[in-house]
């Protein structure tokens, strides 16, 4: 089935869907409905946007970190919902209800979930990279690490982040030209 007719079903479905849904994912011919994260998972999304916002208004002021938000690649068949994304401020004042393009994405982070682990380390590890996004910060709060990912391209099983740096909870991350302090990230109880 195209992109076009999986966004109208997946459009169809969130007018009906009950609470707390809180938006979809198209991955490929699958939509994945999604329910409201957990306060530990809300927390550190909460605490890298602030963090991003603080340093974007000082060395980026035309780009803003935003919680929510939908990036989508039709070429590619995916619309996806990071849990952090940085993009220009003239993105936002955009008179559109469409998703975020994904050219227009500096940053994405996912916070994984304790269920479905395997999105944020596999299926992601390869789309975001295929949609060009420079920079991937996912963060494991079933194992407390960090992995900063960038340098989108070619790898010998398709597009990959060719740079890789790891670290655990309480370290300071270094992402693209900014920081983000982990010391106040919690594991999942």
């Amino acid at each position: 089935m195209d992109y076009a007719r999986m966004r109208e079903i997946g459009e169809e479905l969130a007018r009906h869907a009950p609470d707390p849904f809180v938006g979809y994912e198209i991955v490929g011919d699958q939509i994945v409905m999604m329910t409201s994260p957990g306060r530990p998972h809300e927390l550190i999304a909460w605490l890298i946007r602030e963090q991003l916002a603080e340093q974007l208004r000082e060395t980026s002021p035309r780009l803003i970190a935003h919680t929510g938000g939908e990036v989508a690649d039709p070429t590619i068949g995916r619309l996806r919902r990071p849990d952090v994304l940085v993009v220009p401020y003239d993105v936002f004042t955009e008179r559109t209800m469409d998703p975020v393009e994904p050219a227009d994405v500096v940053l994405v982070a996912e916070i994984v979930s304790p269920s479905h682990h395997t999105n944020g380390y596999l299926d992601k590890m390869a789309e975001y990279p295929a949609m060009g996004i420079p920079l991937y910060l996912l963060v494991d709060p079933r194992k407390g690490t960090v992995a900063a990912l960038s340098d989108p391209g070619r790898g010998p099983d398709g597009p990959r982040y060719r740079t890789r740096s790891d670290y655990v909870f309480g370290d300071v991350v270094t992402v693209g030209s900014w920081t983000v302090d982990t010391t106040d990230f919690r594991t999942y109880p």
